[in-house]
């Protein structure tokens, strides 16, 4: 080993990515200790270390090029030592002055003042805060004053961060490109208005509300005014994830829908209020839609917000169709429980989608309106590869037989679909035609059943859904 060039070795280092293996290389030989400590740029630590602060500013001491951070504090408990505190971030910023990413999830010792630490980090990009109870805004501002390259945040469960002085920080600031902030309690949908210039630099948008705390948000009026007179730029935006949000006509993130002329996916999942118009508008401005995601709520959440119903029906999945050709991938699922979906679609609008657009991917969930007819029409799709359906009761097992006529479908999932058989999977079997099959809570299906169907298949059965 001592013979070998340096540039053979460290090729030879940086073709190890396992943590596991690179830690067994390194004890082989001291020249190689020395060179994975100069190569390691990313760590991944949690209860384990033990005690915390010494053991970091081990780590921290022996890997000096460290970049990429991550700590968690997963499954915890107190016998298992103290956790990382504020004096752990202050180790970090003063030992890793190359740290640019850095994730922090269940560290519940955490304060600001370890943020106000982390101010120091010159380098810092991304942070990423799940549950960290005690964080508050004024420790996520004097963090975002201090690290003025900052790129990407996600907050993820923050309950305490009530104030949201250090989102109009950032939009002044102009550099923010992936901001998530999800189940916040105190943040809701109309402080997205903060971020002012920044929308225009924005490529990833996700944002979710507590759903049970989503009816106790009341819009501010001059926010409302500053959503309607301010020209929102989305021009970057690339994806859009709205959980549990209200999309009222006018105001909040209704004036972001339609605007986002680069967008390649979007999420929407029971937001109420959105309308036949909002879609239509987004499908006519981005052309360069490759991925829809929609989980419709139930007629009951309307009459909480609104007087006059609103529902999406088949103009806006026709919309779709006729605007966004590189469409591959759709999922569409209805809300669960006794009150009818908040959505008219029919079959004839979800199969124009598939006809229309080169769909790759398809999945359905609760859509009752999908059934052996439509599975008819999946045998001209010429580029399905995925097909997932989750509670579609209507399909039966003569529905599922045409499986081994769909042209590229390599992978099939079935959940909780009470009308298909074992003899449903019979003319997959020893066909070789799927590469992986998934059979979970399907009442009448059995293991047996799926054996051969597949080159690769996986069963599971639990129907305690069903009581």
């Amino acid at each position: 080993m001592d013979e070998l060039p340096d540039q053979l070795v460290w090729e030879i280092l940086g073709k190890i990515k396992k943590t596991g293996d690179r830690n067994s290389v390194s004890l082989a030989c001291k020249r190689l200790y020395a060179v994975d400590n100069e190569q390691r740029h990313s760590l991944r630590v949690g209860c384990g270390l033990v005690p915390a602060n010494e053991a970091l500013t081990s780590l921290c001491n022996r890997f000096p090029n460290l970049r990429k951070i991550e700590i968690t504090y997963s499954g915890w408990m107190s016998k298992l030592g103290k956790q990382l505190d504020d004096q752990g971030l202050s180790i970090l910023s003063n030992s890793c002055p190359s740290l640019s990413d850095l994730t922090l999830s269940y560290c519940t010792f955490i304060t600001d003042m370890g943020l106000r630490y982390l101010a120091s980090c010159s380098k810092l990009s991304a942070l990423k805060l799940n549950f960290t109870p005690r964080i508050t805004g004024c420790g996520i501002l004097s963090l975002v004053v201090g690290c003025r390259y900052l790129t990407i945040l996600h907050l993820i469960r923050c309950l305490n961060v009530t104030s949201v002085e250090w989102l109009e920080y950032l939009g002044k600031l102009e550099t923010l490109e992936d901001l998530s902030i999800k189940n916040c309690r105190a943040i809701g949908e109309g402080y997205l208005i903060k971020l002012g210039p920044s929308w225009r630099n924005l490529k990833r948008l996700q944002f979710e509300v507590d759903a049970n705390y989503r009816y106790m948000k009341v819009y501010d009026r001059l926010a409302v005014d500053r959503w309607q007179k301010q020209w929102i730029p989305c021009e970057s935006m690339q994806e859009l994830s709205l959980v549990n949000c209200i999309i009222s006509p006018g105001r909040g993130l209704a004036c972001v829908l339609g605007k986002c002329q680069n967008l390649e996916k979007i999420h929407l999942d029971m937001c109420v209020g959105v309308r036949d118009a909002d879609i239509i508008c987004l499908a006519q401005n981005s052309r360069n839609l490759r991925s829809i995601s929609l989980r419709v709520p139930s007629d009951f959440s309307l009459p909480l917000l609104m007087n006059n119903p609103l529902r999406l029906t088949d103009e806006s999945l026709k919309a779709i169709a006729e605007n966004c050709a590189l469409l591959e991938t759709i999922k569409i699922s209805f809300s669960d429980g006794e009150f009818p979906s908040f959505s008219s679609f029919t079959l004839n609008g979800i199969l124009t989608m598939i006809q229309k657009c080169p769909v790759r991917e398809l999945s359905l969930d609760h859509v009752n309106v999908f059934n052996d007819v439509g599975m008819e029409a999946l045998c001209s799709a010429e580029h399905l590869e995925t097909l997932e359906l989750v509670r579609c009761q209507e399909i039966s097992d003569e529905g599922l037989q045409l499986v081994s006529q769909f042209p590229l479908l390599r992978v099939l999932r079935l959940s909780k679909c009470l009308g298909i058989t074992d003899d449903g999977l019979k003319p997959l079997v020893g066909s070789l035609k799927l590469d992986l099959l998934s059979v979970e809570d399907c009442s009448q299906i059995s293991e047996r059943g799926i054996q051969g169907a597949a080159r690769s298949v996986s069963f599971r059965q639990d129907l305690s859904w069903m009581y």
